[in-house]
């Protein structure tokens, strides 16, 4: 997992040694983290901090410029990967219970093959399995299947579904949720919401509906880890009509190459906060920013 960006951040440090300018070398670095789904702009940002971190710096003996580039790196991809605040999810349902102003409302937002209707399986069964009750909103009410496909995960982890006719109004189908979760006094309540692609205007007025009727807690983007510039070009749209306030990337056991977790960090200034690692209910794990810093510059 990240293989493909560590060996190529390593390639670079490694270059680097014998260039006599560092500017040389910082081209290189942009190609290299293209070539890893990272997007045009975050490369940019990234070449640009190295360079001003490290203007002035002589490129002196091999382990100490090793070691300075090294650092430098992980300094910039730290600050990239950790927005100015964190999401503690269970804190966040806490904070709120506490007020007495339950439910918390989650709503999931992706194209359809991200993984979404999984994700959303994994964070109810992860929510269930740290004391709170969950029913979920089929509010994709257009897609052919996505109502039974809801169901069929959500039975599966032991959660209702609240669900109305095709091609009834999605927004409708999120408020009678968080109706029947007052009624039965249930903990949270999650959203799933239409995956077509962003570029469909209708869809993003969907959407903006449902938010405004939900008036969500949280709106969560998921991403897939494999999509690259795909992903972040969705991360930006949903950004732009509806706000994300927090990611999941899915798909990160598999080939990924590591630049989608930086891009859309970058473009939504907001935290990962879950990675998908597998088709199990289980495989979901917090996003630890340092882990997924020393897997990729660590050798």
């Amino acid at each position: 997992m990240l293989d493909k960006l560590k060996n190529a951040l390593s390639t670079f440090v490694n270059k680097t040694l014998s260039e006599k300018k560092l500017e040389d070398a910082i081209e290189d670095l942009k190609l290299i983290l293209l070539r890893n789904d990272v997007a045009m702009n975050t490369a940019e940002e990234i070449c640009q901090n190295i360079i001003d971190k490290l203007k002035g710096e002589q490129i002196g003996r091999l382990t100490s410029t090793k070691a300075l580039l090294e650092k430098t790196l992980e300094e910039v991809i730290t600050k990239i990967l950790t927005p100015d605040f964190e999401l503690d999810l269970l804190q966040e349902i806490e904070n709120k219970k506490a007020s007495g102003d339950l439910p918390y409302v989650i709503v999931f937002l992706g194209v359809n093959g991200t993984g979404k209707t999984t994700t959303m399986a994994k964070i109810a069964r992860y929510l269930k399995k740290n004391g709170y009750s969950v029913v979920a909103a089929a509010s994709d009410t257009f897609r052919a299947g996505a109502i039974e496909q809801l169901s069929s995960h959500m039975d599966n982890v032991g959660v209702n579904v609240i669900k109305g006719q095709y091609k009834s109004d999605p927004a409708s189908v999120s408020f009678d949720a968080i109706d029947h979760a007052k009624a039965k006094n249930i903990d949270v309540v999650l959203v799933d919401t239409a995956g077509r692609q962003v570029s469909d205007k209708n869809l993003m007025r969907e959407i903006e509906k449902i938010c405004r009727v939900a008036n969500p807690d949280l709106k969560l983007f998921i991403g897939d880890s494999l999509a690259g510039n795909d992903a972040l070009f969705q991360a930006k749209e949903f950004n732009k009509y509806v706000g994300v306030d927090a990611s999941i990337l899915t798909k990160l056991d598999a080939d990924a190459k590591g630049g989608a977790a930086l891009s859309i960090s970058h473009e939504t200034r907001k935290p990962i906060i879950f990675v998908g690692i597998g088709q199990k209910y289980t495989d979901l794990e917090k996003f630890d920013p340092d882990l997924f810093i020393s897997s990729v510059l660590t050798d």
